[in-house]
């Protein structure tokens, strides 16, 4: 009984409103034609009623129809702007409530949908440019590479085109040793640009241990600077005397170190001096290793690091990878790391925090 006298749809609210304007209408015109005054008076005083009647049901009209239906256009012309960012505030129990609730949820679903659509859109875009990148990385590396090549491989086939009409069995071994060192190179190259691509690509990860890293600039120091029977410069070291430890990858710290300790090597000038300090400061390890020899040009100082670098001034036979290595493995571990001009020659750095 109570819903069927309820007024929650606006079908119920304007019968509603009709028969309650057809009773007060009929009841109207029964007590004005019933007053003691003349017919024309009375039909007067009916067509006040009347007219109020019409008013009464021209406000209460408005009120559920006509007002409810200008706020939801409102909103729908908002949201078709795709301005979402007010909500329709219409509350009632009828079929524009239930309009509102749900152009409300509609909204709140585009903008949702609209924040994925975008987050998406600027994924894509990172993904074209990193494509992009890739792309031109490739390119250069194909163009780099090409060039790399062309000096190794013409060196072979001299030798081998020499090596097919000697007659001497000494030149013909020589011969063969120039092509075996050279393919060597080859293979050296192709090997640690793999390593670099796996390195920049992210397909290898760090192996983080605990060591002890005055222990490995010891080694791998001894290793290049002291057991080697062609030293032509005077070597100079500071390292602590007690143990001190970090956490990061030992065999990739140690191709760090491989790499600075052998291009301060080949470029310190003939009985120069070679450097090597290793050095704690507020639970920071700091390494350098300074070169007396040319300094490099200041323009070139942030080339040094990108692939395939060689100072043009200097003859050099490296694959110029090795401080392309260098840069990717500390930049990977957030280490900081330079280098700088001297008075006399190269220094090059970098810190390391310390771990209990």
């Amino acid at each position: 009984m109570k819903e069927l006298f309820s007024l929650r749809t606006v079908r119920k609210k304007i019968l509603m409103l009709s028969k309650l304007a057809g009773i007060a209408l009929i009841f109207s015109y029964i007590l004005s034609t019933g007053l003691p005054v003349s017919r024309d008076v009375s039909l007067l005083i009916w067509l006040g009623f009347v007219l109020l009647l019409i008013w009464g049901i021209d406000f209460f009209m408005h009120r559920f129809i006509t007002k409810p239906i200008s706020r939801l256009n409102a909103s729908a012309k908002r949201m078709a702007g795709l301005d979402l960012s007010a909500s329709c505030g219409l509350a009632s129990t009828d079929e524009f409530g239930e309009l509102s609730a749900s152009l409300n949820m509609m909204a709140e679903n585009l903008k949702k949908a609209l924040a994925r659509l975008e987050d998406a859109n600027t994924q894509l875009e990172r993904d074209v440019e990193k494509e992009r990148l890739l792309l031109a990385e490739r390119k250069e590396l194909v163009d780099s590479l090409s060039h790399e090549m062309k000096t190794p491989l013409g060196i072979i086939r001299a030798y081998a085109e020499g090596l097919q009409d000697e007659t001497d069995e000494a030149q013909k071994k020589k011969y063969a040793q120039v092509i075996v060192s050279e393919v060597e190179r080859m293979n050296s190259l192709i090997v640690t640009l793999l390593d670099l691509s796996a390195l920049e690509s992210g397909a290898t990860s760090l192996n983080v241990t605990r060591f002890d890293f005055v222990e490995l600039v010891e080694t791998v120091a001894g290793r290049l600077l002291i057991d080697t029977p062609d030293t032509n410069f005077e070597l100079q070291y500071e390292l602590p005397e007690k143990k001190v430890f970090v956490r990061t990858d030992r065999r990739r710290m140690e191709q760090v170190l491989d790499n600075l300790i052998v291009n301060a090597r080949k470029n310190v000038y003939s009985g120069g001096v070679l450097r090597l300090e290793l050095t704690v400061d507020d639970g920071t390890l700091h390494f350098s290793i300074f070169n007396q020899g040319r300094p490099i040009p200041e323009n070139d100082l942030p080339k040094i690091w990108t692939k395939f670098y060689r100072d043009s001034g200097v003859e050099y036979s490296g694959s110029g990878l090795g401080l392309s290595i260098v840069a990717q493995i500390l930049t990977m571990q957030s280490l900081p790391y330079g280098a700088e001009n001297l008075t006399d020659g190269v220094r090059f750095y970098f810190s390391i925090p310390v771990t209990k």
